[in-house]
């Protein structure tokens, strides 16, 4: 397995490697005040916010990932992606405005300015504890495993997989190559962000990126060409039956990716990764102006766009393309995208070092901004507030270098101490699900703190907590006072008793049936057929972490609300608000609201239409894609006129260049061809 990794592969693999360290260390070497080395002295340009963004946000969670989800479990996983344009657009032209207004260094200090220290001490802790252990241990994690399955040789070896099926093999790694990657992977991307700050980070982000879509898109195509096209992986698709997998929208009891909760809790959780997460908004934040910031979202948008098709539909092509030429073996979710490029890629062309540069270019890319802006925040809300506030620009450096190296050891024990290297799990939705235990009390305070003035200090903070606590609360409760404890094994065989037939080892049956005569099982399941609530048989035995971010935001809301009522209000905070800091009077967040309800109304009788099969895909797609596109065009429409009026880069300029050069029109694209292809693949 080892041979398709040549020594021409070996060449452009560490050729790569080091041009992106040596561009990561030459950018940073001048980076003398704190400014500089945490927001880039704020002269990014709009390209190095738009590849930092991506790459920080596309690492090989969804080069490897997301292949995995796709090749699971379907084209689904793509709302990923779609919903994320949403939660670029609350950030490009909700939060950002006020962010940039008050020249933070962390949105922690915005939290500080609206409610008091309480709320800005969670913030940092709580994003220092996901970017440390749930993000950055998991990238090394992921990135080691990717590595042992690609060099092949030593670092794996073949077992007989777990399960009914005979004869079945699957892949796994060496444990002890699977460690020193950790390592190595570590050291490589601590060496230039310690060296560099954000600057680096951002320069070897926008390279890395470059490499990342190459090896995509190579894969991609090469997948393609060798099942015979997109025809025909359509083709197979549409011959599974009922068990398709280019669908976008699953049953509301699905396990991983129920409709009710990609629709609801999802876009909730985009919300807050985009609009309120340190290490993506940090690099909008180090942009030379407003308009920069906004066109490298926008830019960052479409690349985004660009995954469903070339890692998404890639583990569904390679579902189809494994079945047919490796019928023996099976292929844990995380090992598709190794084995894939195993499988296709032709040795001796250096291909598969250009591939495998891109995967650990994406790895360094999202841990090295993860070690910067934690970094930036134990430096200024940590050390800077609470243990020298007269600290120097020196010192201020000095310790977010001292942080860097401590959190780089913290997830390299993570990736080697608690991660399984062998898990057959998917990791994408593993991370997304952890991350999202601490965050919904974190977009209530951010959101009804920006769009509500009558918030209070204590709101905020009783809000943040409140959230962890009824996360694990609303899950624990549902489970076992809803979902009785059910497995859910058992509860798919409640469903459909007919799966009884095709088991025939006792270890492959659910605990609940292991042990009971044929009879027995039968009557048991016939009885939590009669048992079973209309909301378990809807939603599942267990709840689904996109449901359970929807009660958890219903519930901290309320929270919010009720202690604002009852706490004291103070003036001055209340003008840290969207309206009196972004510039904007009452009636403008009156009609983007009146805007979104309209858009909510318009889409859902679309989709109902859709849903009845009274219009086509294309049609509902296309209608859809125009309202969106209206809606902004508008918005563009204003913005011009005020441009004109004002004399601001608009006087003296023609309408095409005014229209061309105004960022919410390609907004407007953005957004229609993600909701295009939300009808379009139903």
């Amino acid at each position: 397995m080892g041979d398709v990794f040549t020594t021409l592969d070996l060449v452009i693999f560490f050729g790569a490697l080091i041009v992106v360290m040596g561009v990561g260390l030459y950018a940073g070497r001048k980076e003398e005040t704190s400014g500089d080395y945490y927001l880039a002295g704020r002269s990014v340009r709009w390209w190095g916010v738009a590849g930092s963004i991506f790459g920080s946000n596309v690492s090989a969670n969804h080069m490897v990932g997301m292949m995995g989800v796709g090749f699971t479990i379907g084209f689904a996983q793509s709302h990923f992606e779609l919903g994320a344009i949403g939660g670029l657009m609350l950030l490009c032209y909700g939060f950002l405005p006020v962010y940039r207004k008050l020249n933070l260094y962390t949105l922690s200090e915005y939290l500080e300015k609206r409610y008091d220290a309480r709320s800005r001490i969670s913030y940092a802790v709580i994003m220092v504890l996901i970017m440390v252990v749930v993000q950055m241990g998991p990238g090394l994690y992921i990135g080691a495993r990717s590595i042992c399955l690609v060099l092949g040789g030593d670092a794996v070896h073949e077992v007989e997989a777990d399960g009914a099926d005979e004869g079945l093999t699957s892949i796994q790694v060496n444990t002890n190559y699977y460690y020193g990657f950790v390592i190595a992977l570590a050291v490589v991307a601590a060496a230039y962000t310690i060296q560099g700050g954000l600057k680096a980070v951002i320069m070897t982000d926008v390279l890395q990126s470059v490499l990342l879509l190459a090896a995509g898109l190579v894969v991609a195509w090469l997948t393609f060409h060798r099942l015979g096209g997109w025809g025909a992986m359509m083709s197979l698709d549409a011959a599974q039956d009922g068990a398709q997998k280019m669908h976008l929208y699953l049953p509301s009891n699905h396990a991983q990716l129920p409709w009710t909760g990609v629709l609801t809790g999802l876009m909730a959780m985009h919300f807050f990764y985009w609009g309120t997460n340190q290490f993506i908004v940090q690099r909008a934040l180090g942009a030379q102006s407003d308009a920069e910031a906004r066109l490298g979202i926008v830019t960052a948008g479409f690349l985004k766009l660009l995954i469903p098709f070339f890692s998404i539909c890639g583990g569904v092509a390679a579902f189809y393309l494994f079945r047919r030429e490796m019928p023996g073996q099976k292929i844990d979710s995380d090992a598709v995208f190794t084995q894939l490029v195993l499988l296709i890629i032709p040795a001796g062309y250096g291909i598969v070092g250009l591939i495998s540069a891109g995967v650990i270019g994406a790895i360094l890319s999202s841990v090295d901004s993860m070690m910067n802006s934690a970094a930036t925040i134990v430096a200024v809300d940590l050390y800077q507030r609470y243990i020298n506030p007269q600290a120097t620009d020196r010192q201020m450096i000095w310790i977010g270098r001292v942080a860097i190296v401590v959190f780089v050891i913290i997830a390299a024990l993570v990736a080697i101490f608690i991660l399984d290297p062998n898990s057959t799990d998917n990791f994408f939705l593993q991370i997304a699900n952890y991350q999202n235990y601490f965050t919904p009390g974190l977009l209530i305070a951010f959101a009804m703190g920006m769009f509500w003035k009558r918030g209070t200090a204590t709101a905020g903070f009783a809000t943040i907590v409140a959230g962890v606590v009824f996360s694990w609360g609303v899950e624990a409760g549902y489970n076992h006072y809803v979902g009785g404890g059910l497995s859910r094994e058992a509860y798919e065989m409640v469903l459909n008793p007919a799966q009884l037939d095709n088991l025939t080892e006792e270890k492959v049956f659910p605990d609940e049936l292991i042990g009971m005569t044929s009879e027995q099982r039968t009557e048991f399941l016939a009885a939590q057929g009669s048992q079973m609530s209309t909301i378990v048989r809807y939603f599942g035995p267990q709840l689904n972490f996109f449901h359970r971010v929807v009660f958890v935001l219903g519930l901290s809301a309320i929270v919010y609300v009720l202690v604002s009522f009852v706490t004291h209000r103070d003036p001055e905070k209340e003008r840290y608000t969207w309206t009196d800091l972004g510039g904007h009077a009452p009636d403008d967040l009156r009609h983007i609201f009146l805007a979104i309800i309209a858009s909510i109304l318009v889409f859902a009788v679309l989709g109902t239409l859709l849903y009845l099969d009274i219009v086509t895909p294309l049609l509902s797609a296309s209608l859809a894609f125009l309202w969106t596109l209206v809606l902004f065009a508008r918005a563009a429409a204003t913005s011009i006129a005020k441009r004109v009026v004002s004399g601001n880069k608009g006087a003296g300029r023609s309408a095409i260049a005014l229209w061309i050069t105004e960022d919410r029109l390609w907004a407007g694209l953005l957004c229609g061809w993600a909701v295009f292809m939300m009808y379009y693949f139903k």
